[in-house]
């Protein structure tokens, strides 16, 4: 569970981005968080993760508090930025190196997301398109098996095929005891995947609701 409550934050101490934002978000959904352009929602997932401290209140997931970035917290939870950034090493190698910080890693399911999504096992990382290192790094953060799974306009980069591939997979990892909480501006990119919608605007919570509910 991810408990929020009244967070406040701001790059300066003149503007907050959040002002006072209380949420609470549980395992057994994937959220869709959704806003304009400099809404924050980046901003918020990296709060989430411990790589930015709110200037007030506090953040709580699953006991835990993410800015202590304690080694039992983050085997727990995997954030993939929207810029990617992966280093000069074989996927092998890049495994071989990452995969003991997750004690829950499974190499098999590794190989199987990375041929689902398309991604061949070919040359350095680096020397990648795009596209094809952000589908690695999703593959990579599936096979890690975490609780809570952050991604940040994931589908960025991706071209249709790919992101059609990327909902298939979401959907059938996906069980009720992981949460994912996905940031978009491209609704369309998660239909039929999300099955609640999160709304942030001006600092403010506009919308936490299932997608049930917004049909009525």
């Amino acid at each position: 569970m991810i408990q929020i409550e009244n967070l406040s934050f701001g790059y300066s101490k003149k503007k907050l981005l959040y002002k006072n934002l209380t949420l609470t978000l549980n395992e057994g959904s994937i959220y869709g968080l959704l806003g304009k352009n400099g809404a924050g929602k980046s901003t918020l997932l990296k709060n989430l993760v411990g790589l930015l401290f709110p200037t007030d209140g506090t953040i709580t997931i699953n006991g835990y508090s993410p800015k202590k970035r304690l080694p039992s917290f983050l085997q727990t939870i995997y954030f993939i930025p929207e810029e990617v950034n992966v280093p000069g090493l074989t996927i092998h190698k890049y495994m071989n190196l990452f995969a003991p910080f997750y004690p829950a890693f499974n190499k098999d399911q590794f190989y199987n997301y990375l041929n689902q999504l398309d991604v061949k096992d070919q040359g350095k990382l680096n020397t990648l398109s795009f596209g094809q290192q952000k589908k690695f790094i999703i593959a990579f953060a599936l096979a890690c098996n975490t609780k809570i799974l952050l991604l940040d306009e994931p589908t960025n980069g991706l071209d249709i095929p790919s992101k059609i591939r990327f909902r298939k997979l979401i959907s059938s990892v996906f069980d009720k005891e992981r949460m994912i909480f996905i940031s978009t501006h491209q609704i369309r990119d998660l239909d039929n995947l999300i099955d609640r919608v999160v709304i942030v605007d001006n600092g403010q919570l506009l919308l936490n609701a299932s997608i049930t509910e917004i049909a009525q």
